[in-house]
C-alpha cells in the first residue's frame, strides 16, 4: 500500500473500524440483487422481484437520513444496534415469507421495514473525519473509503448471485444480513473512535442538515448521478443479453467499478490546489461526457473499454463531494449530511433503472444508454446551476478548515481537498 494510505492507519483504532466497515458495507451491494435473484429463482416473477428491490431502495432513501440524524444526536452505538436488529429481522421474515409462499403484501412490508438499514459508509467516514479533521490525511481517508465502496460493488453482487444460484435461493440475502449484523456490532463495539454525539435543543431537533443550500445542490446532483448508475446497470444487462452473453454482464459492470477504484487510489495520492467546488463541477461534467461513448459501443469488448474510461471520473467526484459536505454541513449533523448523498443516489438508481427498462422495451438495449447520457446532462446542469450556492459560506456554524488549517475564506483560493 502506498505510504499515504499506510499513514492514515497509524492512528489507534483505524484498522479495526475500517475492517468492520468493510464487512458492514457489503450488504449495500448484496441485499438488493440478492432479493432480486431469490424471488426470480423461487417464483420466476421478475416484475415482482424488481418491485421488491425498488421498495427496499426507496425505504432506505426515506429512513436512512433519519437514522443518521439520530446517530448525530445520540451516538452510533445507541442507534445503529437497534436499527440493525430491526433491519435484519425484517430481512429474515422476508426470506421466510418468500420460501413459504406467503401473500405478496407481506414481502413488501418486510422490504419497507428493512429500509432502516444504517449507512455504514457514512458512519466510517464520520470516524475518519473526527480523527483527521483539518489535516491532509482526511483527503486520503476519503479516497480509501471510495475505493472500499467500489470493491464492495465489484464483489458484492457477484457473491450474492453466486450464493443464491449455487447454494439455495435465500442464501444471498441471508449472508448479506449476517454481514450487516456482524459489521455493525463490531463497529459499534469500538467506542474509542466513535464520534461524540451532539445533543440538540428542541428547536435544532426540528431542523435537518438538508436545509444547507450546499447540501441541497450536492444531493440533487447525486439523484441524477444515481440515475446514471441505475440506467447503466439495466442497459448493460440487456445489451449483454442481446449480444448472447448475458452471463458476462457482471464482468462488464465489474470493469466499470474497477476503473473507478483505480482512479480513487490515484486521486488519494494527489494533493491538489485550487477551489474544491470547481474541481467537483469538473468531475460531474467528466462523468456526463464519458456517457456519450457508451451509445456508440457496438459490441461487448468496446463497451467494456468505454465503461472503464467512464468509471475513472466516479471515485474522484465522490471524494470531492465528501470534502464539500464537511464544508457545508455543521459538525453536529455531519453523518446525516453524508447519508443524504447516499439517499440521493438510491432515489436516482430507482428512477434510472425504471425509466431505462421502459426505454429498452420500446427501442432496444443500446437505447438504454440514452437515459445515462440524459442523466449525466441533468447532473451537469444542476452542478452548474448550484455552483454559487457551493461557494457561499455555510450558515450558522463555525468556519470549516481544510487540510492545511486554512479558514473557509482562505479555502476560496487555495484549498486542499
Amino acid at each position: 500500500m502506498p505510504s499515504p494510505y499506510r499513514a492514515i492507519f497509524e492512528a489507534p483504532g483505524t484498522k479495526g473500524f475500517s475492517a468492520a466497515g468493510l464487512i458492514g458495507r457489503l450488504p449495500i451491494s448484496m441485499v438488493g440483487v440478492g432479493i432480486l435473484t431469490m424471488i426470480s429463482e423461487i417464483t420466476g416473477r421478475y416484475a415482482m422481484a424488481s418491485a421488491l428491490t425498488g421498495t427496499l431502495a426507496l425505504a432506505a432513501a426515506v429512513i436512512g437520513p433519519q437514522v443518521s440524524r439520530l446517530v448525530d444526536q445520540y451516538g452510533q452505538r445507541r442507534v445503529l444496534r437497534p436499527a440493525t436488529v430491526i433491519s435484519v429481522a425484517s430481512i429474515a421474515v422476508l426470506l421466510a415469507a418468500a420460501a413459504n409462499g406467503w401473500p405478496d403484501w407481506t414481502l413488501f412490508v418486510c422490504a419497507a421495514v428493512a429500509g432502516c438499514v444504517p449507512s455504514v459508509g457514512s458512519m466510517v467516514r464520520a470516524r475518519w473525519t473526527v480523527i483527521y479533521r483539518d489535516t491532509p490525511h482526511l483527503h486520503t481517508a476519503y479516497s480509501f473509503e471510495s475505493v472500499i465502496d467500489e470493491v464492495c460493488f465489484i464483489f458484492g453482487p457477484i457473491l450474492a448471485i453466486t450464493l443464491s444460484t449455487a447454494w439455495f435461493p435465500e442464501a444471498g440475502p441471508l449472508i448479506a444480513a449476517l454481514c450487516l449484523l456482524v459489521g455493525v456490532w463490531t463497529l459499534t463495539a469500538q467506542r474509542a473512535t466513535e464520534p461524540e454525539p451532539h445533543p440538540r435543543d428542541q428547536q435544532a431537533d426540528r431542523t435537518s442538515a438538508l436545509r444547507s443550500p450546499g447540501l441541497q445542490v450536492l444531493t440533487a446532483t447525486f439523484v441524477a448521478t444515481g440515475a446514471i448508475f441505475g440506467s447503466i446497470d439495466a442497459a448493460t444487462l440487456a445489451f449483454s443479453d442481446e449480444q448472447g452473453h448475458k452471463n458476462l454482464s457482471g464482468v462488464i459492470l465489474a470493469i466499470w467499478a474497477f476503473g473507478s477504484c483505480l482512479a480513487g487510489i490515484v486521486f488519494g495520492l494527489l494533493h491538489l490546489k485550487g477551489r474544491t467546488e470547481r474541481r467537483w463541477v469538473l468531475g460531474v461534467c467528466a462523468m456526463a461526457v464519458s456517457m456519450i461513448p457508451l451509445l456508440l459501443a457496438g459490441n461487448l469488448p468496446i463497451l467494456a473499454v468505454a465503461l472503464f474510461v467512464s468509471g475513472l471520473a466516479i471515485a474522484p467526484t465522490m471524494i470531492t463531494t465528501m470534502a464539500l459536505i464537511e464544508a457545508h454541513v455543521p459538525r453536529a449533523k455531519l453523518t446525516e449530511g453524508m447519508t443524504w448523498i447516499s439517499t440521493g443516489l438510491a432515489v436516482g438508481v430507482a428512477i434510472g433503472s425504471s425509466v431505462t427498462g421502459l426505454v429498452i422495451d420500446a427501442a432496444g438495449a443500446r437505447s438504454g444508454y440514452v437515459v445515462a447520457i440524459s442523466s449525466g446532462a441533468a447532473a451537469a446542469a444542476v452542478a452548474f446551476a448550484g455552483y454559487r450556492r457551493l461557494t457561499r459560506p455555510a450558515q450558522g456554524e463555525e468556519p470549516a478548515t481544510d487540510g492545511d488549517g486554512d479558514s473557509r475564506e482562505e479555502h476560496r483560493t487555495d484549498r486542499v481537498a
